[in-house]
């Protein structure tokens, strides 16, 4: 069942990070005004039982689960146990107790590491499962592939309407600028912030020369929302598995991304590149196909995302910590 009233009750797990946050400005922009969220502290999901009475006691009738353990290359190298454990307990716990509870639709919000490391561009939905994963993050892929395949298999068993989107890379206000553990956009953009006015090269790792495509995170906000009041024939007519990918259509280079988040900061330091460092997957371009089918486009442009993203930065001095 789709999402079509005001008061509808939503629980958006993860609303803190940088996805769930977008997605809460986004149903509250559209007009839903029976929104749930719990902080850690609240509830942790990674207790089981506290998930089970949770749903028992608040009954949400959709929910968005965008709560997970994330990071860039560098944290997942260094924590792979967590990076696997902690994301299988924590989108197990909610999906079953959201199955257990009758919810009308979940969206389970991945990413599109879950496709193999040399699969053909752009990604696919059926690509899944058909090769090896890129080793740097394959502790986090491995869990989403289940969290993808426990939904799918809940639709086939029960005929629930539980859906998995998996974003290409996110960026945006909000975002984690940890140079340990954050990803390559949000990293670069502090690095050419603390470089800015001095005479000193930012060092970028790898070659330069791998390709990523951004997602800005009010359009993948809105992508959630459009996917939650999409009629479940259509749905589940472009999406007969439940998977879709949600991405711009195109892609740029480190090296390109490097220059443009350069120009965004107003930084004029060199560029040096660590080529002894990790490149990571190739290319990461997803087909959009099926979403797009469904009437959703993305409409910030990279350059805007880029300057919104600084603009958060810099009015939000606690992020470089």
């Amino acid at each position: 069942m789709h999402l079509s009233s005001p008061t509808e009750k939503i629980f958006v797990a993860g609303h803190r990070g940088l996805v769930g946050s977008g997605v809460v400005r986004a149903l509250k922009e559209a007009g839903y005004n029976n929104l749930v969220t719990r902080s850690r502290s609240e509830l942790d999901l990674l207790d089981k039982q506290a998930v089970l009475h949770f749903f028992k006691d608040e009954m949400p009738e959709f929910v968005v689960l965008a709560a997970a353990k994330v990071g860039g290359i560098h944290a997942n190298d260094i924590y792979p146990a967590d990076f696997l454990s902690q994301n299988l307990q924590i989108q197990t716990n909610v999906i079953e107790a959201a199955f257990e509870a009758g919810v009308k639709r979940l969206v389970f919000l991945g990413s599109t590491c879950i496709y193999p490391k040399l699969a053909p561009q752009p990604l696919k939905e059926e690509y899944l499962l058909t090769g090896p994963l890129e080793p740097t993050n394959e502790w986090y892929a491995i869990a989403k592939i289940a969290g993808v395949k426990l939904c799918e298999a809940l639709r086939k068993q029960h005929g629930v309407d539980f859906i998995s989107l998996m974003p290409t890379n996110m960026y945006g206000p909000g975002d984690n600028f940890d140079l340990k553990t954050s990803h390559v956009l949000p990293a670069m953009m502090r690095k050419f912030h603390e470089a800015k006015g001095q005479d000193r090269s930012v060092e970028i790792w790898g070659s330069g020369t791998p390709k990523r495509e951004f997602l800005y995170v009010d359009d993948l906000s809105a992508a959630v929302v459009h996917v939650l009041e999409t009629e479940e024939e259509r749905l589940h007519s472009a999406a007969p598995g439940g998977l879709m990918n949600v991405g711009v259509g195109h892609d740029i280079s480190i090296s390109d991304l490097a220059e443009a988040v350069k120009k965004a900061v107003g930084a004029s330091n060199s560029i040096v590149y660590d080529a002894s460092k990790p490149d990571g997957t190739p290319r990461k371009l997803v087909d959009v196909s099926r979403l797009f089918s469904l009437g959703w486009k993305p409409n910030v442009s990279f350059e805007e995302g880029l300057k919104r993203t600084y603009e958060w930065f810099l009015a939000n001095p606690g992020a470089a910590k």
